[in-house]
C-alpha cells in the first residue's frame, strides 16, 4: 500500500483498512476553498454469507464531510463505495464503513465533534459554522441523543430537592435533583400535582421507601406529593426561602412606615436611603467608623443609622429584632429558639404576622430546614445554568430539545462524552 495512503490516514485519524486513499486536491465550492480527498471503499467479502467470490459492479460516489482543525478550510472525502454481487448467494451489497453511516454524507467523527460541542454553552449556529455543517444537522444530532436518557424506576436517591423553572413558552417545568451528588433525577414538562403523582407512582415501593428527605420551598401541594409517594421521607423547607419571606415582609413594613412620615423629615431619609442596610445581618454592619450621608445630613455608622431608623415605629423595631433573631437561629440550627420566635406575640407588621402563621402551619418542615444540612442551593444553581442555556439559544420552542441540551451540559454526562 502506498505511503500517500498511510500519510492521509494518519492525518485524518482513519483506521479502516478497507479505505484506500488515492489522491487529494483543492477545489472552490460555493466560493469557499475545500480540500478534497479521493478514496475507495473496498468490499472484501459478502456480508450475507462471507464468501470471497464477488462480482464487482461499479462504485457509488459519496462526498463525506469530515472534521478539520481549520474551520476555514473544510475537508471532503470523495469516497467511492464498491457495489458487488456474491456469486454464491446471489445477494447484491455495497461496501460500508464505520467512517459514515449508510445513506449519510456526514461522517461519524463530525457528529461526535458536534455532540461534544453541544455539551458546552454554545449556540447551534456557532457549532454548525465551526464544523462546516448545517444547523439542521446539529439539530438532528441533538435529537438523536434524546433516547440516551431513559428513566429507571427501580432507584431513587435518599435525598431529593424539588423546584421549578421557566422554560418553553414561559411555562413552569418541574425539576428534581439528588441532594447528595446534585445529579438530575428528572425534568418534567409540567409541575401539576396529577403529573407528579403519576410519575413518582411508577417507581417501585422499595425505591420510594428509600427516600429520606425532600427539600422544597413553601409550595403547598409539594408536601401532599411527598406524603402520598414517600412514606419514610421528611419534608425540609429550604432555609433561603424562609429568610427571603421574612426579609420581604420586613421590607414591606419598612416602606409602609416610611410613607406615614413627612418626606422632608430625618426619619423618612433614614428609612429610605440606607434601605439595603436593613436587610443585612446586624453583626455585619459598620459600628466604628461613621460616614457622612447627604440624605440625612449627618455622620453616622451603619449600625447607628439602622438603630435610629427602626426606632420610628414599635412594630418596625419588633419586626427587625425578630428577623435578626430568626436568621441567627436558622444559621446556628437552634430549633428551640426558632419555635419560640414563630410563636412570638409581639406587635409586628401584618405581612410578617402572616409569614409567621405560614411557618407555624408548616412547623415541622421549617424546623427540619434549620436542623438538617440539606437545602435547595444546588437546585437554584442548576436553575441558573438552565437560564443561561435558554439565553444562549434565545429560547427553545421544543421541550425535548431543551431537556436534551440540559442533560448534555450536565457535568457528569459531559465528562463521559469527552472521555
Amino acid at each position: 500500500m502506498s505511503s500517500l495512503n498511510h500519510c492521509i490516514k494518519f492525518e485524518l485519524d482513519i483506521k479502516d483498512e478497507n479505505i484506500v486513499f488515492k489522491d487529494y486536491f483543492y477545489k472552490s465550492i460555493k466560493l469557499q476553498k475545500h480540500k478534497i480527498y479521493e478514496a475507495e471503499l473496498i468490499q472484501p467479502a459478502c456480508p450475507f454469507c462471507g464468501s470471497l467470490d464477488l462480482l464487482h459492479n461499479g462504485h457509488l460516489i459519496t462526498n463525506i464531510h469530515y472534521p478539520t482543525a481549520n474551520a476555514s478550510l473544510p475537508v471532503i472525502i470523495r469516497l467511492a463505495k464498491q457495489r458487488v454481487k456474491c456469486r454464491d448467494c446471489d445477494h447484491w451489497s455495497m461496501a460500508q464503513s464505520e467512517l459514515v453511516n449508510k445513506y449519510c454524507s456526514i461522517s461519524n467523527a463530525s457528529k461526535l465533534k458536534v455532540l461534544s460541542a453541544l455539551t458546552e454553552d454554545r449556540s447551534m449556529t456557532s457549532i454548525a459554522r465551526e464544523n462546516n455543517v448545517s444547523i439542521n444537522t446539529v439539530q438532528r444530532v441533538l435529537g438523536n441523543c434524546s433516547h440516551r436518557f431513559i428513566d429507571s424506576y427501580e432507584y431513587l436517591p435518599a435525598h431529593l430537592a424539588f423546584d421549578e423553572f421557566k422554560g418553553v413558552d414561559r411555562q413552569l417545568h418541574f425539576i428534581c435533583l439528588a441532594g447528595d451528588n446534585h445529579q438530575v433525577v428528572q425534568i418534567l414538562r409540567t409541575r401539576y400535582k396529577k403529573t407528579l403523582l403519576k410519575y413518582f407512582g411508577r417507581f417501585s415501593p422499595q425505591a420510594r421507601a428509600n427516600v429520606k428527605t425532600v427539600t422544597m420551598d413553601l409550595n403547598f401541594y409539594y408536601q401532599d406529593i411527598v406524603r402520598a409517594c414517600f412514606p419514610n421521607a421528611q419534608i425540609v423547607i429550604d432555609r433561603f426561602h424562609m429568610i427571603q419571606m421574612l426579609t420581604r415582609s420586613f421590607n414591606s413594613l419598612r416602606v409602609q412606615v416610611m410613607k406615614t412620615v413627612d418626606k422632608r423629615s430625618r426619619q423618612y431619609q433614614l428609612l429610605k436611603s440606607p434601605w439595603k442596610l436593613y436587610l443585612k445581618k446586624f453583626d455585619e454592619l459598620e459600628k466604628v467608623h461613621p460616614r457622612y450621608n447627604w440624605h440625612y445630613k449627618d455622620c453616622l455608622t451603619q449600625a447607628q443609622a439602622v438603630t435610629e431608623g427602626i426606632n420610628t415605629s414599635t412594630a418596625l423595631e419588633n419586626s427587625y429584632n425578630l428577623m435578626q433573631s430568626f436568621i441567627q437561629a436558622v444559621e446556628t440550627g437552634n430549633t428551640h429558639e426558632l419555635k419560640s420566635l414563630i410563636n412570638c406575640q409581639d406587635q409586628i407588621g401584618t405581612l410578617m404576622h402572616k409569614t409567621l402563621l405560614i411557618f407555624k402551619h408548616n412547623l415541622t418542615a421549617v424546623l427540619n430546614g434549620a436542623a438538617l444540612p440539606y437545602s435547595n442551593g444546588c437546585l437554584e444553581g442548576f436553575n441558573r445554568k438552565i437560564k443561561q442555556i435558554e439565553r444562549t439559544a434565545f429560547g427553545y420552542s421544543n421541550f425535548t430539545n431543551l431537556l436534551t441540551r440540559i442533560r448534555l451540559e450536565e457535568d457528569l454526562y459531559k465528562e463521559n462524552i469527552l472521555t
